[in-house]
């Protein structure tokens, strides 16, 4: 999750917690110990890169969701053939399920860095709307929103594994917030009859109606105002006194 400022000044603090996020993505894959002759052959490629093949998978699952990726399409979009790809990540299935995790994983650590800062409430929380828009607003692409919710939500009705892996990773962006809202309720930030749990849930809606609104055109402008006004509310100040960044 880019990490943006929203006009604090905080850019660098939060590119950091954006490109650390990014570093935990990476991984290598050994050569097998086969002869090379035979690697080239029937095997994935001897330099073959994990890393950059799941973030092509993921960009192809993000742009016509899993029902609609063909393996060929996979293929195409890692530069594996069909047995390269079967023998690195099993079959279509468990590759989207590996994307998934390793989406849902970061995204929950871009989240906690953000939360677990020493900033004030509504700064924290400005910062995790701020890197998820990044997401959903790849540089001057077309939006693309939420990778969980644009496509695990379509296929969590009739695959039970995606729908439990969509309801972890949802209740643990939940509990990212509730434990921020409960230290800055100690903290006095928040009035003393505040329910952190239902204010996590409310803070993680307003997430997830970003992800949905992005796909649905609003642009990216529109969304920071929107998420602006839903930090105020849940810092328990009206929409109207928030101020443009």
């Amino acid at each position: 999750m880019g990490v943006r400022d929203g006009g604090t000044g905080e850019v660098g603090d939060r590119a950091g917690i954006a490109d650390a996020g990014r570093a935990k993505e990476e991984a290598h894959v050994e050569g097998d110990a086969e002869p090379q002759q035979i690697k080239r052959a029937r095997g994935r490629p001897r330099q073959f890169d994990a890393s950059h093949a799941i973030e092509r998978a993921r960009d192809a699952f993000w742009e016509t969701g899993f029902s609609g990726t063909s393996l060929d399409a996979l293929s195409a979009a890692t530069g594996l053939n069909r047995p390269s790809l079967y023998g690195a990540f099993g079959d279509k299935h468990a590759l989207y399920v590996d994307v998934l995790d390793r989406y849902i994983e970061y995204g929950h650590d871009l989240m906690r860095r953000a939360l677990e800062t020493d900033w004030p409430l509504a700064k924290a929380l400005m910062c995790v709307y701020d890197g998820a828009l990044s997401i959903y607003f790849p540089d001057a692409e077309t939006p693309r929103g939420c990778f969980l919710i644009g496509t695990a939500l379509v296929e969590a009705k009739h695959d039970g594994e995606v729908r439990a892996r969509l309801a972890s990773g949802l209740a643990r962006y939940d509990a990212a917030f509730e434990r921020r809202l409960a230290r800055a309720k100690a903290d006095g930030e928040l009035d003393a009859d505040a329910d952190p749990a239902q204010l996590a849930r409310i803070a993680s809606a307003l997430l997830h109606s970003l992800a949905l609104r992005s796909r649905a055109g609003d642009t990216r402008a529109m969304l920071h105002e929107t998420a602006k006004a839903g930090v105020a509310l849940i810092c328990g100040k009206p929409a109207a006194r928030a101020r443009p960044a």
